[in-house]
């Protein structure tokens, strides 16, 4: 009677710590990391406290970051020394350091991590870094690169060039471009529709974006945002013809939320209605955003005031402001696996 009572606490117990297990290992670990342009780090804020929780030691003037998409790998570039750095987001260790051909731009890596694509801002040119081999297999011409982006392919990364007013589609099979897309001006930052048919790119001497038909290679409209500031102000960290910097779409591609060096504010616009529908106001300088995987913050860094505004997307309200380090820029957030995290 006693072991059998005992077997059911024991097996009820058991049960118990499964539940409670799959439970928790169900909620999101979502970290944001911001990379300090004049810096030497990258700062790691916990996107459940909203607080900076530590940071990670890169190199001094960090530009690109990007997270694969398992969480488990971060890549950082860094200006000075020519690098890129794979980073292990359990540990918060460089695992791993690729010198690349010249000054990395915003790097952009393969959900399978197996390929990173560093444009060379001084050498006209793209890096495709393999990540197992940790060695560059591929460097492609490109005319003035400053933005990677991948959308969620293994098989194609975006690359922008400045130079040449166009993104070019970099096919990693047979490691050659697929297409060049036109931008409509010098372009920025940019991001892609959820079915691939879309792209939003920020262009220099807009106050706005442009919108591209991305199979049929054209650019369909100029959208002007409003303006409650007639000129610009003095720019510390960005060149004077830049009026937007950072974009992005809601993880439903339902809103699409654009930056305004004018206004010091982020304007949103409704894809489907196609027009402005509000605005939120940020730190000065607002420079990059990404949305938190379920669609619930907008995180902005602000360049100006070296913070980064955290924005509820349903109530449009910021709900915090948070410090970080020298000039933030470049953001990439991630659901971190918390197994066995040791710093």
């Amino acid at each position: 009677m006693v072991r059998s009572g005992l077997r059911l606490f024991v097996g009820i117990f058991f049960s118990c710590l499964l539940a409670w297990s799959a439970e928790n290992s169900a909620v999101p670990d979502f970290k944001l990391y911001v990379g300090n342009s004049r810096g030497d780090d990258i700062s790691v804020i916990d996107m459940a406290s909203l607080k900076v929780v530590g940071e990670i030691k890169a190199g001094e003037r960090v530009h690109g970051v990007c997270v694969q998409a398992d969480g488990k790998r971060l890549f950082a570039t860094v200006e000075t020394d020519h690098t890129l750095r794979f980073i292990d987001t359990a540990t918060w260790h460089t695992i791993a350091t690729v010198k690349v051909t010249g000054r990395p731009n915003q790097c952009a890596v393969t959900p399978d991590g197996k390929y990173v694509a560093v444009p060379i801002r001084d050498g006209d040119s793209v890096d495709i870094v393999d990540v197992v081999q940790q060695q560059i297999v591929k460097v492609l011409p490109i005319k003035e690169p400053h933005n990677a982006l991948n959308t969620g392919s293994n098989r194609y990364i975006y690359v922008s060039s400045m130079g040449s007013h166009e993104i070019d589609l970099i096919d990693l099979e047979k490691m050659d471009y697929a297409a060049h897309i036109p931008a409509g001006g010098r372009p920025r930052p940019y991001v892609v529709s959820p079915d691939g048919n879309t792209m939003y790119v920020a262009v220099a001497d807009l106050h706005g974006f442009v919108i591209v038909d991305i199979p049929g290679q054209k650019v369909v409209e100029r959208v002007a945002m409003p303006s409650e500031h007639k000129t610009i102000r003095p720019l510390q960290y960005e060149t004077p013809d830049t009026r937007t910097h950072g974009l992005a779409l809601t993880p439903d591609g339902s809103e699409l939320w654009v930056s305004s060096l004018v206004d010091d504010c982020m304007y949103i616009y409704d894809v489907k209605a196609k027009k402005i529908t509000g605005r939120v106001n940020t730190g000065e300088g607002p420079n990059w955003i990404v949305f938190t995987p379920d669609g619930k913050y907008a995180c902005i860094s602000n360049t100006d005031t070296d913070d980064v505004s955290i924005i509820d997307v349903k109530t449009r309200h910021e709900v915090t402001r948070v410090k970080v380090g020298k000039v933030p820029k470049r953001l990439a957030v991630a659901n971190v696996p918390v197994t066995g995290q040791k710093r």
